[in-house]
């Protein structure tokens, strides 16, 4: 074509050597948080941090482990780092449970900057939104909330550790455990996390309300805001609510009574106690990774039941991980749909599309592949119970932060597997494997094929 044509367009060239990159939103998103977990790798390994010597890779699964909201540690995090680093990993909490995607959209609302299109695709894949108009009032939205609840549990832990302890240290421990349980984090500043408060209500009750308001999911919460009345609100809303309180209440009385009669856990427990510690550890698998009772010491169905809630998870736009609870219902209902030969899936008189199932059984069946790799992989570098070795696997991938006593016997290349179990499961299955597989469209339709099933 002339050049002088009214339809004629140059070619941009890249630069000799230089391809362009498509750089997508899994990608954003996947590379924010390498970038945090190395900063915070970098800044922990500082001597002021520590009051002994830490290794990089020490630093690494910690940074790692705060970043993506787990609570797994190798050091012990009251007795090795200093109030300064302690801090830290603080900060590195709330940047990863709130989400580096909130922070930048505000900063760049506060700068005056327009948000562009891929910037928006990258904050919608991290909040799981579909609709790119309400991404800015929902960063607005989700930063106040988280704020004032944390606020509300700084408030009410400052009151009550001050009667134990100098004022300083209880607001420290106030300003820490707000931001690690609402995060869902599970970072404490003792190495038997919460042991010595097992019959306490005060630290049970508001401990635990922290991480369901945290897990539950920002959207539901913001929705019972606006809405306020349980009709107007949506079925995703309606479906978590009455799914997080049937999963807590089912899981709080099993254990209760699976684990009244060991003596290493409720036994010796007055019946108050007893309670306050089965609802504990009922709610905590929920990714947040506390503990009031001996994780080694539970009975094996215990055990069990706690692996699938871990596996389970918490909502959707939360700061909880695992495969989340709607995943879990969408399976079982599609599920028993099947069975009964019912025409569609339905749930509170709205149909469940058939694209909603795949992606279920997408992010569930990824989530499974990656934790029997991971588990595979242990069981070749680690000398250790089987047991423990898959629940540390299953706890790292839901970013729980709950163990059998495996996380500090772990090898170099044990550590580095947990670490990439806990990257991967904050940054979400399903995220790497858009990330990882381009999309590919077929314009050729082939015959269907009748395939025996079970």
């Amino acid at each position: 074509m002339n050049r002088w044509d009214p339809g004629y367009r140059p070619i941009e060239r890249s630069p000799k050597g230089i391809n362009k990159i498509q750089v997508g939103p899994p990608l954003i998103l996947s590379l924010s948080f390498v970038a945090v977990i190395f900063l915070g790798t970098v800044i922990l390994k500082l001597p002021i941090m520590t009051h002994e010597p830490i290794s990089w890779i020490q630093s690494l699964f910690t940074s790692t482990s705060a970043v993506t909201v787990t609570g797994l540690v190798v050091v012990d995090t009251g007795s090795v780092f200093t109030t300064a680093g302690q801090a830290v990993i603080a900060v590195l909490i709330q940047l990863g449970g709130l989400g580096l995607m909130t922070f930048a959209i505000v900063t760049l609302i506060a700068l005056g900057s327009k948000i562009s299109f891929l910037q928006q695709s990258a904050v919608k894949e991290a909040f799981n939104q579909t609709d790119l108009s309400t991404l800015v009032s929902t960063a607005k939205s989700v930063l106040i909330f988280a704020f004032f609840v944390e606020l509300v549990g700084f408030c009410i832990l400052s009151a009550y550790w001050m009667q134990e302890k100098g004022v300083s240290e209880a607001l420290f421990h106030a300003f820490f455990y707000t931001i690690s349980a609402f995060n869902n984090a599970g970072f404490a500043l003792s190495g038997d996390s919460l042991s010595a408060y097992v019959g306490d209500p005060i630290i049970n009750i508001t401990i635990s309300a922290l991480f369901i308001i945290g897990g539950l999911g920002f959207s539901v919460w913001i929705e019972l805001h606006k809405k306020r009345r349980w009709q107007r609100i949506s079925v995703y809303a309606k479906t978590m609510i009455l799914g997080t309180l049937i999963v807590n209440v089912t899981a709080f009385l099993l254990i209760f009574i699976i684990e009244s009669d060991n003596p290493a856990t409720l036994a010796n427990l007055d019946t108050q106690s007893a309670l306050w510690a089965s609802w504990f550890q009922a709610v905590t698998p929920r990714t947040a990774g506390f503990n009031t009772l001996d994780i080694a010491s539970l009975e094996d169905p215990t055990t069990a039941l706690m692996l699938l809630l871990m596996f389970i998870g918490g909502g959707s736009m939360s700061t909880a991980s695992g495969i989340k609870l709607m995943t879990f219902i969408v399976l079982i209902i599609a599920a028993y749909n099947y069975i009964q030969r019912g025409a569609a899936p339905r749930l509170f008189g709205r149909t469940i599309s058939n694209d909603t199932i795949s992606k279920a059984l997408a992010l569930t069946m990824i989530s499974i592949g990656i934790t029997w790799i991971a588990i595979f992989l242990l069981l070749m570098s680690e000398k250790a119970d089987f047991l423990d070795i898959v629940f540390e696997a299953v706890s790292a991938l839901g970013t729980v932060g709950l163990s059998r006593g495996l996380t500090g016997e772990l090898s170099n290349s044990g550590e580095w597997i947990i670490i990439l179990l806990m990257y991967a499961g904050r940054l979400g299955p399903l995220t790497l494997a858009y990330f990882i597989a381009s999309p590919r469209i077929s314009r050729i339709k082939y015959p269907e094929a009748k395939l025996a099933i079970g």
